[in-house]
């Protein structure tokens, strides 16, 4: 007889598949002191929570016979990942429940934002029907701007192509022929941004799009434009968006989260051209069914010896394995992650090449990392070592895997390549004895990076004088250099200048550099 533990609110139809299960004896108690939940932990096969259970290390080490931890959602913030990993529990989480209930209160916020329902509701029931003030838009021929379109942006688009609005969307992985096949328009940001009537935005919070919507961004749309956050707070920048309200130049927001939650007294809030809702877009029966259902089946699944749909963790790796392999699990995140922040375009296809030592042992755990490391550029932490793979296919991204014996001199030799619709670029590097991982060619030049820190990649024609340029440039900007490594084709020809720099390259440092004689290109990056 198995033992669920399920500590948070969840919807007895969603957990439904674990009260039927004959093997299954299912304890729901969310009134558990942190005592009591040590205590009943240590009998539980597996624990189910929502966000109100903190799953540390300390519930994870008491959870002897544990083997899986649930979370009924999407994020897995109260989860301590890496001790669940190192205590040999899997954990898996519920992507796809809430998509149809987010892209359902997407809509319903931009017809009430289009209409001005809630202040035309707010000024009835305080007695006062006036028609006048409350004069709103069509949404039949206006083009409404996705910024994100993964799961919850395609279906936000198929109801707005249902009221006849253009759709226009923008996604790193989003091509023309994705784009045609779902019936939209495929823009860059910058197009999506002028295009758009209502712009909404789908995309995870993480570094590259925090304040992606900024002053910049705003400034580039229609005057009289709307924008909609029904995603993750901190994407629209609230101090930009409140200020082009107030000009004029934004007609009006629609917004279900913040930056900083609860946001009882936000200064958005005294807008009348506000509309808000405490954080509503999972917020549905069905969606609560939904994501506890998700999360019983896998749960049963595992727990009689299957393959869990939705892992969000390291999985499984033989000791012996494991001490063939871990030398090499940064250095192929890192090569990864240094590839994805220089590329161009919309990624196809991503090859892993291996050699030397690397023949005789399974490399897929590392294929997985290096990926990883490429998607979280545009991700974040919802893309790990477990689901990389999956979530690259669901982009339409093609994984390749090689081995070769040609090591070109090293003893080890890892390459990611990246194939977008623009380009190939690739990366190789190594594991040097006594001095770790080192970044041995970039392309088709040898150098000797360490892949660490804050970087800037130059490339330029190979004449006197341009290194020199460089430092003085970056000495203007009080930029201090750590290492420099050039790699050339021949002389005169093209060159790369790799730098290490000690902190990280702001905007005018890097337009001062590309503004250099002989410079083709400036790149930055902040490798974590």
């Amino acid at each position: 007889m198995y033992r669920v533990l399920i500590s948070d609110p969840l919807s007895e139809d969603g957990i439904r598949p674990l009260l039927d299960a004959e093997d299954v004896e299912v304890i729901q108690d969310s009134s558990l002191s942190h005592e009591q939940l040590l205590e009943a932990i240590s009998e539980a096969d597996a624990l189910v929570v929502r966000s109100q259970t903190q799953v540390t290390r300390e519930v994870l080490e008491h959870g002897k016979r544990l083997k899986i931890v649930g979370r009924a959602g999407v994020g897995v913030d109260n989860i301590d990942l890496d001790a669940a990993t190192e205590n040999g529990v899997i954990v898996v989480n519920a992507p796809d429940g809430n998509t149809i209930s987010t892209a359902e209160h997407t809509m319903a916020m931009l017809m009430s934002l289009a209409r001005n329902i809630p202040q035309a509701y707010h000024q009835l029931k305080q007695s006062r029907w006036e028609r006048k003030k409350f004069v709103g838009v069509e949404l039949k021929g206006k083009t409404l701007g996705i910024v994100g379109f993964g799961r919850i942006g395609y279906e936000v688009a198929q109801r707005a192509k249902g009221h006849r609005m253009n759709v226009i969307a923008f996604d790193p992985f989003l091509n023309e022929e994705k784009a045609q096949k779902a019936g939209v328009q495929h823009g860059t940001l910058e197009e999506v941004l002028k295009a758009a009537d209502f712009l909404t935005v789908h995309t995870p919070l993480i570094e590259k799009t925090k304040h992606l919507i900024n002053k910049e961004a705003i400034e580039l749309m229609k005057p009289g434009a709307r924008i909609l956050n029904c995603a993750r707070g901190g994407i629209v920048e609230e101090d930009a968006l409140y200020e082009a309200i107030q000009s004029g130049r934004i007609a009006g927001a629609a917004l279900d989260v913040f930056e900083e939650e609860p946001a009882i007294d936000h200064p958005l809030l005294s807008l009348s051209e506000v509309i808000a809702t405490p954080h509503l877009g999972a917020s549905t029966v069905e969606a609560q069914e939904n994501v506890a259902t998700d999360v019983s089946f896998d749960v049963l699944e595992l727990l009689h010896g299957g393959t869990v749909k939705n892992p969000v963790n390291l999985s499984s790796v033989s000791s012996e394995m494991m001490e063939k392999l871990a030398p090499y699990f940064d250095l192929s995140e890192r090569l990864g992650e240094f590839l994805s922040k220089i590329v161009d375009g919309t990624l196809e296809r991503i090859n892993v090449y291996y050699s030397g030592e690397l023949l005789d042992v399974d490399t897929m755990p590392l294929t997985r990392v290096a990926v990883k490391g490429i998607l979280r550029r545009h991700i974040g932490n919802r893309v790990n070592d477990v689901n990389a793979f999956k979530t690259a296919s669901d982009k339409g991204i093609v994984i390749n895997e090689q081995k070769s014996t040609r090591t070109k001199g090293f003893t080890n030799l890892v390459t990611v390549e990246i194939e977008t619709d623009t380009e190939k670029r690739s990366i190789a590097g190594t594991l040097l004895n006594g001095l770790g991982a080192r970044i041995v060619q970039l392309d088709h030049y040898s150098i000797d990076v360490i892949p660490d820190g804050h970087l800037i990649v130059i490339h330029h024609t190979d004449k006197p004088g341009a290194i020199g340029r460089v430092g003085s440039s970056l000495a203007e900007h009080d930029m201090n250099i750590a290492t420099m490594q050039v790699g050339r084709t021949n002389l005169g020809g093209d060159a790369v200048m790799i730098l290490t720099v000690d902190k990280e390259v702001e905007k005018g440092c890097h337009d001062s550099l590309a503004e250099i004689p002989d410079i083709k290109q400036v790149q930055c990056l902040t490798l974590s």
